[in-house]
């Protein structure tokens, strides 16, 4: 009689974080070594500190003006900010990248 195969499912992977939630992460680190609040930051950005708030937990999508607008009131520039978070992501997909394939097949 042949041997017969099993398939046993992996657990997948967490999937990918979004870039806005990532970019958020981004901006309250930076915020936080400024040792600045929500409101301090958002006024010289232009924005208010709930919006703020929203875009650090990754709640919102801002848009490139509004990026570079943090950027700045961050005293960074848009592309320091950028590569932050693609560094962020590369660092995030490697931790993730140890959980293989999502099935397994094992002889019985």
């Amino acid at each position: 009689m042949p041997e017969v195969a099993r398939i046993c499912p992996r657990s997948r992977p967490a999937p990918e974080p979004l870039w806005r939630e990532v970019l958020g992460g981004r901006l309250r680190a930076l915020r936080a070594e400024r040792g600045e609040t929500l409101a301090e930051t958002a006024q010289r950005a232009g924005i208010s500190p709930q919006y703020l708030s929203e875009v650090e937990r990754g709640r919102k999508e801002p848009s490139s003006e509004m990026i570079a607008a943090l950027a700045g009131a961050l005293e960074t520039t848009l592309a320091e900010l950028a590569t932050g978070v693609t560094e962020d992501l590369r660092r995030a997909q490697s931790a993730g990248a140890g959980a293989g394939a999502d099935v397994v097949a094992l002889a019985a």
